[in-house]
């Protein structure tokens, strides 16, 4: 089948090989002409993913509605902070029974909507509306190393849509119909990567990284079980699963913010001037405090990488004042 993709950074990259790998067509929406033209003239992203030679099944276009025109699923993988700007520039081509899955990770600033309902919202018929996460990096599912994801949705059948149509012998989706908690974990985890590439900039080491994922794990817990996610999800792919890769690796961007630029005075607006990347974790620790205000929620390591990234609050500071936070039971 055809599937639109709406989105040429990394992994909307990947996924387009994917869906390729998968037997389908994919057709790339783009914002640069160039990266169009490479994608169909040289089977190249120029901007991302260089390295890899992509389908000729994959075409690429800069026109919204092309792409979308007898597309049979849609894939957006934009930026989280355009997913509202993004769906109403679909809502005139998108008819109401087309799948469309959402693979773009954050929480909306200042309403605190998650991917799924801003999509619900301003496009309607929730019941064909899925979200796909878990541990993938771009840089090792274009290169066909075996993935996992998950996809999360209201409807079962939905979500066997988007499984089946993600599955390949590299590619394993699993399904789910917690959407909240799904994407929840998406967000969380991009944050504590930040906080784990900050101990590690500081010289601090591995005892340092498991103690932040596994207290970033609980912070996720109470989140996603006060907005009405399930607990368990946090323990699957999307949770600890993403927690572990993006915490981890050295392909993880918001790792690689904490530990290069962060720990080393270095800001948020060197690191995009850089990369030409969106680092969602330093997006998601000041949106994620919308959450926590609205339904009381303590998120220790949240708040402290936000301070630190918007706030220009000391980093040894805050680390000191994390450690030196009242004992408690840890369960």
């Amino acid at each position: 089948m055809k599937a639109c993709v709406i989105g040429s950074g990394s992994w909307g990259t990947a996924l387009s090989q994917v869906l390729a790998d998968g037997g389908h067509e994919a057709v790339i929406v783009c914002r640069r002409e160039e990266v169009a033209r490479g994608i169909n003239e040289e089977h190249r992203n120029p901007d991302y993913l260089a390295f890899a030679e992509l389908s000729p099944s994959i075409t690429a276009t800069t026109s919204l509605e092309a792409g979308l025109a007898g597309a049979q699923a849609v894939v957006v993988v934009t930026p989280s902070r355009y997913l509202r700007r993004t769906a109403k520039d679909m809502a005139p081509h998108v008819p109401p029974e087309l799948p469309l899955v959402i693979c773009s990770k954050g929480v909306e600033a200042d309403t605190g909507c998650l991917p799924e309902a801003i999509f619900a919202e301003v496009l309607g018929a929730e019941e064909r509306i899925a979200v796909l996460s878990g541990p993938t990096h771009a840089e090792e599912v274009v290169r066909r190393i075996p993935s996992s994801a998950v996809a999360a949705s209201a409807s079962e059948e939905t979500a066997l849509f988007f499984r089946d149509l993600f599955s390949t012998d590299y590619f394993r989706a699993y399904t789910s119909r917690d959407t909240v908690g799904v994407e929840l974990c998406g967000a969380f985890k991009n944050v504590i990567a930040i906080a784990v590439g900050i101990s590690y900039g500081l010289g601090m080491g591995d005892d340092t990284a498991a103690l932040l994922m596994t207290r970033g794990l609980a912070e996720m817990s109470r989140m996603v079980t006060v907005c009405g996610g399930e607990a368990l999800t946090c323990m699957g792919l999307a949770g600890a699963g993403d927690m572990i890769v993006t915490c981890t690796s050295h392909h993880s961007r918001n790792r690689r913010f904490g530990e290069d630029y962060i720990a080393c005075g270095r800001t948020l607006e060197d690191f995009e001037r850089d990369t030409h990347m969106v680092v969602e974790g330093a997006q998601a620790s000041r949106t994620l405090q919308v959450l926590s205000e609205r339904f009381g929620v303590e998120l220790p390591l949240t708040d402290a990488v936000r301070r630190i990234v918007w706030e220009g609050a000391d980093v040894r500071t805050v680390a000191r004042a994390l450690l030196d936070r009242p004992l408690k039971s840890e369960f």
